[in-house]
């Protein structure tokens, strides 16, 4: 047997784990760094600033008597403070006195430890506004009205004579800024490999002659999809299927869903070359706008216009509402997928685990450093939404401790809060080894 067959292999496992690695660390420091600062502010002591636990391999001490390590297992971070019996802030070691109470988690006022708890989560939240604005300011926002930048790689039989500046005013007699229409402005041109384009250029109106506004090229790949998985990247122009010629992403559309799960061949253009590839369509449940799921057939990319459009800057101000949005629109469609897969109305296949997280950081990296960036952001508020979860180990459990001793004025007991722990963190081991189980055996 050639060893050399499994390099590529295992070079591809080391990529993705180096992806993961990355993405959880920059979360999980942002998350207890936020649990250190706000707790500091509060005038709580941290003691040990952990990324990543078991055997320290780098360690230094701060002027404040803060000990900053990174731990050589990769899975997490913690922060502990004064007086803390363990990394959770659960329990008292017993070691402190009367006079440096107050600077213990257990020894602080209410106030602020529900304000250092809650801190983890939010930093989370504002990693990924700040990540999704960052993300739209580089990028920019098309120019309205839509101009053309300059073409995509294309096929030769896809050239045009339009120019970096053209103004786009109607495509077959459509115009293209008219807000009464509903719907998108392919829903009104003719499915035809060529199409007249009215442009403005300078102070002159020209007619000419073009490639369909929507071809099949790949704008996007989802990860651990099946184009994914087929090695579909972006740039990729499809040009036929099972030996018929497609010009249209429409058309692709329309035979995966005809398909039924068959698998299909599809012949791809690349850089000049073409290469051929089967894939099968997957079922998958996708997020409607009226808040529910709709399962389709899917091989995971989309699609987009034949041209770069022109962009204008967007503002810092903009960019952040934008990001906020965008936070938003991350955390209810996590909520909603949740709601409908506890009552089986989606699969349990739309559930990561560790696994499926690392594969999806290592095919976003794969796609370029934007894609992971935006990845880390969108993580980030998946991570931050789920500490905010009253399940006890999570943030959100000690937040509702906090509350009952807002309600009744008493904490709970320290056997209650051990059994609620327990409780917690059972819950979450067997919540993992499930997404473990669906990430690998169930839903591969």
């Amino acid at each position: 047997m050639d060893v050399m067959q499994f390099v590529p292999m295992f070079g591809n496992f080391a990529f993705v784990i180096v992806a993961f690695v990355v993405a959880l660390s920059v979360i999980v420091a942002i998350h207890e760094y936020g649990h250190y600062i706000v707790g500091r502010w509060c005038g709580i002591h941290a003691d040990v600033f952990s990324l990543g636990f078991g055997p320290v391999i780098y360690s230094r001490v701060d002027k404040r008597g803060t000990k900053w390590q990174i731990a050589a297992l990769p899975l997490g971070g913690y922060v502990k403070f004064m007086g803390d019996a363990n990394a959770a802030s659960v329990g008292a070691d017993g070691t402190v006195s009367q006079v440096d109470m107050r600077r213990t988690m257990l020894g602080a006022p209410l106030w602020a430890r529900t304000a250092t708890v809650a801190a983890g989560p939010i930093f989370n939240f504002v990693l990924a506004i700040a990540i999704f604005a960052g993300s739209i300011m580089y990028q920019g926002q098309s120019a309205n009205p839509l101009t053309f930048g300059e073409p995509r790689p294309l096929p030769a039989s896809y050239a045009s004579d339009l120019r970096q500046g053209d103004v786009m005013v109607a495509v077959e007699g459509v115009s293209f800024d008219n807000p009464d229409r509903e719907g998108a402005i392919s829903d009104f041109i003719p499915v035809r490999e060529r199409l007249d384009y009215t442009v403005l250029r300078g102070e002159q109106e020209l007619t000419i002659d073009g490639p369909y506004y929507f071809p099949a090229a790949v704008a996007s790949v989802s990860p651990r999809s099946a184009a994914d998985d087929a090695g579909i990247k972006i740039n990729d122009v499809i040009t036929g299927i099972n030996g018929e010629p497609v010009f249209a992403f429409t058309q692709v559309q329309e035979i995966v869903l005809a398909a039924d799960g068959a698998p299909l061949t599809f012949e791809i253009w690349r850089d000049g070359e073409t290469l051929n590839k089967t894939i099968a369509p997957r079922r998958a449940d996708l997020p409607t706008p009226e808040g529910g799921f709709e399962t389709r057939w899917l091989i995971g990319i989309t699609g987009t216009i034949f041209f770069e459009e022109e962009t204008v800057s967007v503002g810092v101000l903009e960019a952040t509402r934008m990001g906020a949005e965008g936070l938003w629109n991350t955390v209810t469609t996590s909520l909603s997928a949740m709601q409908h897969i506890l009552f089986g109305q989606i699969s349990t296949c739309n559930l990561s685990g560790p696994v499926g997280i690392a594969e999806t950081s290592g095919s976003m990296a794969e796609q370029g450093a934007q894609s992971f960036i935006w990845f880390i952001g969108a993580l980030s508020a998946a991570v931050g939404l789920i500490n905010l979860f009253p399940i006890p180990v999570l943030d959100g459990g000690h937040l509702v401790f906090y509350a009952y001793e807002a309600i009744t004025r008493r904490k709970p007991s320290d056997r209650a809060v051990q059994v609620f722990m327990f409780v917690g963190l059972s819950l979450i081991l067997s919540l993992m080894m499930f997404t473990i189980l669906n990430d690998t055996i169930l839903c591969p």
